[in-house]
């Protein structure tokens, strides 16, 4: 029953991805570009991310690096965590930190999110750093690498709102980092998992046993 059950939703899943591929028809993104830039559409239906995903020169190779080197992943919120945690575990098994749990009552002025991410990033400056739905977490870290010696493996940053989230993509774009942005106020929490899922079949495809 199991292997039947994965063997429907894997076919869906090609069905849907076919899908995508009519519909996007020609683009200027690379494969590897392509490959995230798909899943985050599946995750979203939603085909502008096409064109509001940046990815910084390295960021593809940074993030394949860090995650088949087992490099910790620190994301914003839980959500997050359990939308990777099967694809994590089936991988590499990097450890999964959500930084509002690091959070037991919040630094005056701030958020739990933001309180936590700050704790994260004291205990591990080089993790790979995933914001996907507080702009207040992504506005911290972008404050604290400037006085930061080692740095993040790499940066989603890719909140979703209304409220400091295109201040806090515009203060990440500055920043000389490996980094995957969706730009303007889309993005979430789906679409930033599908970056990191997509990331971790990038990197098993690459150094898997075999290949």
């Amino acid at each position: 029953m199991g292997r039947a059950t994965n063997r429907l939703n894997h076919l869906i899943l090609e069905e849907s991805f076919a899908l995508i591929d009519r519909e996007m028809g020609e683009h200027s993104l690379t494969p590897l570009e392509y490959a995230i830039v798909r899943r985050a559409i599946h995750a979203t239906a939603d085909f502008e991310l096409a064109g509001l995903t940046y990815f910084s020169p390295d960021a593809i190779e940074k993030g394949i690096a860090a995650l088949s080197n087992c490099i910790p992943i620190v994301v914003d919120v839980t959500m997050i965590r359990q939308g990777i945690a099967n694809m994590v575990r089936k991988t590499f098994g990097n450890e999964i930190i959500a930084a509002i749990e690091h959070c037991d009552e919040p630094l005056p002025g701030k958020t739990r999110t933001e309180t936590g991410l700050i704790r994260c990033f004291a205990e591990y400056p080089e993790a790979i750093y995933a914001i996907g739905n507080a702009p207040t977490a992504l506005i911290a870290l972008c404050q604290r690498l400037s006085d930061s010696s080692p740095k993040p493996a790499l940066i989603i940053g890719s909140p979703v709102g209304f409220v400091n989230v295109v201040e806090s993509k515009q203060m990440l774009a500055k920043i000389d980092i490996p980094q995957i942005r969706i730009e303007g106020r889309k993005g979430g929490s789906p679409a930033t998992s599908a970056i990191l899922n997509a990331l971790c079949n990038l990197a098993y495809d690459r150094y898997s046993i075999g290949t």
